[in-house]
């Protein structure tokens, strides 16, 4: 059954049409991976699918109804992973985890931990590397339950070994009903996964 589609989407930023007639559904425990050239439209995608930016054109459903109606309901279903981490330089790991586990409530160590930075988590989140502070960000998707991922270019910053870390969180995620749309240029470890283009 499909429980997010997309009708004609079409989506300008300033005087430039950046996407038209863009259209997908998704099943629980599917992924859907974004690709296609710098500019294409991969992030603003996204961010319309989050009810963060507005669609000039179509439908966003979900389970059939208009999925932007209630903007509050649709931000409690999804996760979203911009280019900016969000982490609070000041703030040590776990404590910018606890942010997110206050709303959505969850194992911050074991968010942690399943990332690879649990010895960090006393650390202020200004020392960390590129890498570990995309991890942090990343482990924001373990806290609290939600059916959708949206990942802009979730591997930026990540060596080989941390991008595999990603292969068991997605698989539990999408073997439990969820869904995973991410935008990439790389590959990522989400087999089965089919491709929209832009």
């Amino acid at each position: 059954m499909t429980l997010l589609e997309a009708q004609e989407l079409g989506c300008w930023r300033g005087e430039r049409l950046v996407f038209n007639c863009v259209s997908f559904a998704i099943k629980p425990g599917e992924a859907l991976l974004l690709t296609g050239a710098n500019g294409a439209g991969k992030s603003s995608l996204l961010r319309v699918v989050a009810g963060l930016l507005r669609a000039e054109a179509g439908k966003l459903l979900w389970n059939g109804e208009d999925a932007l109606a209630d903007l509050p309901a649709h931000g409690a279903r999804l996760r979203y992973l911009g280019h900016q981490d969000a982490l609070k330089p000041s703030f040590s790991v776990a404590e910018n985890l606890a942010l997110s586990a206050g709303l959505h409530g969850g194992d911050v160590m074991a968010a942690l931990d399943a990332l690879g930075v649990l010895p960090l988590a006393e650390l202020p989140a200004r020392v960390l590397s590129a890498g570990q502070r995309r991890r942090v960000a990343l482990a924001r998707l373990l806290l609290g339950t939600s059916r959708l991922w949206l990942l802009d270019e979730p591997s930026v910053g990540l060596d080989v070994d941390s991008v595999a870390r990603l292969a068991p969180l997605f698989a539990a995620h999408r073997a439990a009903g969820g869904m995973v749309i991410a935008a990439t240029h790389l590959p990522l470890p989400l087999p089965d996964s089919r491709e929209l283009r832009l």
